[in-house]
């Protein structure tokens, strides 16, 4: 199994959500989060000069998947999230060495 790790721009999220329910990759979950990358925060004016904004709002999109499914859920969200701007984002995908559902006691790739 893999978690995959996806910060995206909040406004790709349904886009992103429907690009991996078409796959058949339903569950996932959604923090929203604030930092910065290469993009160093934004610059913005107001009256009494210029003031910079260096943590910026972005959506963290946590799931897990079978290994036969995240290239496929990878590419999705490569997909859907992309712009083409900085501060798209990035993904980062992590091995899961075991998953139980709370509810039954399974255990196991059964749970995904």
């Amino acid at each position: 199994m893999k978690k995959i790790e996806a910060i995206i721009r909040e406004e790709r999220l349904d886009a992103v959500k429907k690009a991996l329910e078409e796959k058949g990759l339903i569950g996932m979950t959604v923090t929203e989060v604030s930092g910065r990358g290469q993009q160093k925060g934004i610059p913005l004016q107001w009256r009494v000069g210029e003031y910079r904004i260096d943590f910026l709002p972005k959506l963290k999109l946590e799931l897990i998947c079978h290994d036969d499914d995240c290239d496929v859920a990878v590419e999705a969200i490569l997909k859907a999230a992309k712009t083409g701007k900085i501060g798209d984002g990035k993904i980062f995908v992590l091995p899961v060495e075991a998953a139980y559902r709370i509810r039954t006691g399974e255990t196991g790739e059964s749970v995904v």
